[in-house]
C-alpha cells in the first residue's frame, strides 16, 4: 500500500514537472489558454494547430510557436494625402486585426508580428490614400467619413486575408490641413455658406412673396364676398324699410308726412344754418301749421296807374 502511495507521488510529481515544463516550452505537454494559439511544428512544417487545453508533442524533435488569438492594435503615424477636391490633409488612423488562421500567417512572417504590422501598415496606407482621394473634403469631415472608414476597412481586410490576417476595422483619428491651407480652406468654406446662405435667403423671399400675394388675394376676394353680401343685405334692409315706410304711409300719411318733415328740419337746420325762403314755402308748413296746411297766398300789390302825360 505504501508503495501505491509512494508511486501515486511519483507520478503526480513528474506530471506536474511535465506539466510546468509545458508551460516553459519544454517538455512533452503543450498548454494552450483561452487567449492564444498555437502551432506544434516539426522539422519546420506545421504539424499541429493546438486547441485551448493540453496537447502533446514530441520533445527536441517538434517545436512550438505560440500567436495572439485576442484583438490587435496598430496605430499609424500622419500620412499626407490629397482629396478629390485637390485639398492636402493629414490623416492620423489606426487598425484593429486579429491573426485568423496562424499557419498562412506563419508562412506570411516567419519572423512574427514585427514584419506582421509592418505590412499592415503598409497595405492600410495605401487603402487610406486610394479611398480618400475618391473623395471631397467635405465628405472626408463629415459626410460620408463612416462609409470612407467602411470602405478602407474593407479593402484592407480583403488585400491581407491570403496572409492570415483579418482587418476588424480601421478607423480615422484625426483629420487636420496644413497649416498654410487652413486659410484659404476657411476662405472657401465661408465663401460656400454665403453663397448657401444667399440661396436660402433668395428662395426665403421667393416663398414669402407668394405667400403674400395668396394672403392678399385671399384677402380680396373675401372683402368682395363681403361687400356683395352687405349690399345684398342693405338692398333687403332698404327694401323693408321702404316698405315699412309705405305701410306707415298708407295707414297714416299725415303723420308720415309730419314725421319726414321733422327729419328733414333736423338733418337740415343746424345752429350755423341761413336760410332765406318764402313764409309761404312747402318747406316751412309745418312751422306755420301743425296740420300742415299751406298758408294763404299773399295778394300781389295792384300796379299804380301809369303817369298822365302833360
Amino acid at each position: 500500500m505504501k508503495r501505491l502511495v509512494l508511486l501515486f507521488i511519483v507520478a503526480v510529481a513528474v506530471l506536474s514537472g511535465l506539466i510546468e515544463a509545458g508551460q516553459r516550452g519544454f517538455g512533452p505537454f503543450v498548454i494552450t489558454n483561452e487567449a492564444e494559439q498555437k502551432l506544434i511544428l516539426q522539422f519546420g512544417k506545421v504539424r499541429k494547430v493546438t486547441e485551448p487545453g493540453l496537447s502533446l508533442r514530441i520533445p527536441l524533435l517538434e517545436d512550438v510557436r505560440t500567436f495572439e488569438r485576442r484583438l490587435l492594435y496598430l496605430n499609424t503615424e500622419a500620412l499626407p494625402i490629397q482629396t478629390k477636391d485637390e485639398e492636402r490633409i493629414r490623416v492620423d488612423n489606426y487598425v484593429v486585426w486579429r491573426i485568423a488562421d496562424p499557419k498562412s500567417f506563419l508562412a506570411s512572417f516567419p519572423t512574427g508580428n514585427v514584419s506582421a504590422e509592418s505590412q499592415i501598415d503598409k497595405v492600410v496606407r495605401a487603402d487610406v490614400r486610394e479611398v480618400i482621394g475618391q473623395h471631397t473634403l467635405s465628405e472626408v469631415l463629415k459626410d460620408k467619413r463612416s462609409e470612407i472608414m467602411t470602405a478602407i476597412s474593407r479593402a484592407s481586410r480583403a488585400d491581407l486575408v491570403d496572409d492570415g490576417v483579418e482587418i476588424v476595422d480601421v478607423r480615422i483619428n484625426r483629420t487636420e490641413l496644413p497649416p498654410n491651407a487652413e486659410m484659404s480652406v476657411y476662405a472657401r468654406m465661408k465663401t460656400e455658406r454665403e453663397r448657401l446662405a444667399r440661396k436660402y435667403r433668395a428662395e426665403g423671399n421667393e416663398q414669402a412673396r407668394r405667400i403674400h400675394a395668396e394672403a392678399d388675394r385671399e384677402a380680396r376676394v373675401i372683402v368682395a364676398n363681403a361687400n356683395r353680401e352687405s349690399q345684398i343685405l342693405r338692398g333687403r334692409g332698404d327694401a323693408r324699410s321702404a316698405r315699412i315706410y309705405a305701410e306707415a304711409y298708407e295707414g297714416d300719411s299725415e303723420f308720415y308726412r309730419f314725421s319726414r318733415s321733422l327729419e328733414a328740419y333736423r338733418k337740415t337746420i343746424d345752429e350755423k344754418t341761413t336760410l332765406v325762403l318764402s313764409p309761404n314755402s312747402e318747406f316751412f308748413r309745418y312751422l306755420v301749421d301743425v296740420r300742415g296746411e299751406a298758408a294763404p297766398p299773399t295778394p300781389a300789390a295792384s300796379p299804380e296807374p301809369p303817369a298822365s302825360p302833360e
